[in-house]
């Protein structure tokens, strides 16, 4: 849209009520109702799960080109630009507390109640407990498992997403210039790395079930383990899906030098998922 547009925009516009919010909600509760469904055993979660994920991809996509019209209708100025940079930052905060949750988990079960249950008091009541991060429970508990290490995935899955950091950043740079075709394919770039991220993560889990028989079953370690990097991988998903619409409206010519927060806010996400697969790849594979 052009800066003219925009200079002649409402002094603030308001949208109308909306549908998309509920149905938003209502999608992800069936998707999330499927997946627990689903790990549990019960035979409707795996078509639960993916209705709500198809039902969310039809909400989004309908609920993004409300967006876009109104922002290509020129009814977004600079006031309403600043509300969506705010509600970005709040929401990628939100984000941050998500992460940190399932990251406070994790510490307070390897360094306080694992010492805490494997202490002399706790020997009578748990003779057999190895008091060891990913050792299992008492003996008969939990089923024999092996520990995920650095090598060889999630380090070339690291690699990815930091070189899919820095396409993103030429891709910015490049939009900033004016020059639309190399923002495309720099923008395609990353979203390919974070595809093959992905393709990555599903062969890790694959492995980890087959040949190292860790589940979510496996004591603490298995459900800390596929909760972080399982919520990792769906926010990678997410980032993609924002990348990909980001990249039709380049291809389509809706974004100036001047205004282009849509590509800026998907791009702070990417980076924020970035950050956080550097945490998870310290604190879960490496310690």
């Amino acid at each position: 849209m052009s800066s003219q547009q925009h200079a002649n925009a409402p002094y603030y516009f308001v949208p109308g009520p909306s549908k998309w919010p509920v149905l938003a909600g209502a999608s992800l509760l069936l998707t999330m109702a499927g997946a627990s469904a689903w790990v549990n055993g019960i035979a409707w979660g795996p078509f639960a799960n993916v209705a709500g994920i198809l039902a969310l991809l039809v909400v989004l996509y309908n609920w993004f080109g409300q967006a876009i019209a109104e922002s290509e209708g020129g009814l977004y100025n600079a006031r309403v630009d600043t509300s969506f940079r705010w509600s970005m930052s709040w929401f990628i905060f939100s984000e941050v507390m998500f992460f940190a949750g399932f990251f406070g988990a994790l510490f307070y079960a390897r360094s306080i109640t694992l010492p805490w249950l494997g202490d002399l008091d706790h020997k009578i009541l748990w003779p057999d407990f190895n008091a060891q991060w990913g050792g299992g429970g008492p003996a008969g508990t939990i089923e024999k498992f092996q520990t995920m290490t650095p090598f060889w995935i999630p380090t070339i899955n690291t690699a990815l997403l930091l070189t899919s950091g820095v396409t993103l950043t030429i891709a910015h740079h490049a939009l900033l210039a004016g020059r639309r075709a190399k923002t495309a394919w720099w923008l395609l770039a990353t979203i390919v790395l974070g595809a093959v991220f992905m393709g990555f993560q599903a062969y890790e889990y694959m492995h980890a079930y087959s040949e190292l028989n860790l589940k979510l079953t496996s004591g603490i370690y298995g459900s800390t383990f596929f909760m972080l990097t399982g919520f990792h991988g769906f926010h990678v998903t997410l980032g993609a899906i924002m990348l990909s619409v980001v990249l039709y409206r380049v291809v389509k010519g809706h974004f100036t030098p001047e205004h282009h927060f849509a590509f800026e806010g998907a791009a702070w996400y990417w980076h924020f998922v970035d950050v956080v697969w550097l945490g998870l790849y310290v604190v879960v594979y490496w310690l």
